[in-house]
């Protein structure tokens, strides 16, 4: 992850803890509702916890993580479990997850390492495991306002760099707008992805 975005969501976990984000609720729902009975679910960039709490509530077993530690110290005391610090290229589970939600995380990553960071989900996942993640779209990588990097990728791009990563059954992409931390509306692609049964791949 870029160490200046890192850092700035460092600098700011409690004034992220006061966000009560409910977009993306339904679409939450729908992919869980997708998902086995009591499934194993790793969490990336779990934030405050508001997404954990709601995947715990609805019986899931949940590994919440996240890059920032004073992030995952306040998403811990909300949800009165311990959260991990974890860093994306960190993931070393191999088959040992029915599904990874990564909302409104990697778009942090850095264009040329997401093929590797995606690789790491793919291994990561059992087999006919699914993956959520989000993106803020467009055609080039850049920082926003805030000085937040951001990669920015295309539909076609983003189905590219998920090939490249590993082998996907399926792989569904909607779009939609999201009112973000900076108070801008942007334009979003929401990435569902299946993982094919298979030997993991070698990263």
């Amino acid at each position: 992850m870029d160490h200046d975005t890192l850092q700035f969501y460092r600098r700011n976990a409690e004034a992220y803890a006061q966000r009560e984000i409910t977009s993306r609720r339904e679409r939450m729902g729908r992919f869980l509702a997708d998902l086995p009975p009591n499934a194993t679910i790793l969490e990336l960039g779990c934030g405050a916890g508001g997404d954990t709490a709601e995947m715990i509530a609805r019986g899931f077993d949940v590994r919440a993580t996240d890059g920032s530690p004073e992030m995952a110290a306040v998403a811990s005391k909300r949800l009165g479990r311990p959260v991990e610090t974890l860093l994306f290229h960190e993931i070393d589970a191999v088959g040992a997850y029915d599904a990874v939600w990564a909302n409104a995380c990697l778009l942090h990553v850095p264009r040329d390492q997401l093929v590797g960071i995606l690789a790491l989900i793919w291994r990561a996942l059992k087999s006919d495991g699914r993956f959520f993640a989000s993106y803020k779209t467009g055609e080039a990588e850049g920082r926003d306002q805030l000085d937040r990097y951001y990669n920015y990728p295309s539909e076609e791009w983003l189905r590219s760099t998920y090939a490249k990563a590993g082998d996907w059954s399926a792989l569904g992409i909607e779009s939609g707008d999201v009112k973000g931390f900076d108070g801008m509306m942007a334009p979003m692609l929401f990435a569902v992805a299946r993982k094919r049964g298979g030997t993991p791949s070698k990263v």
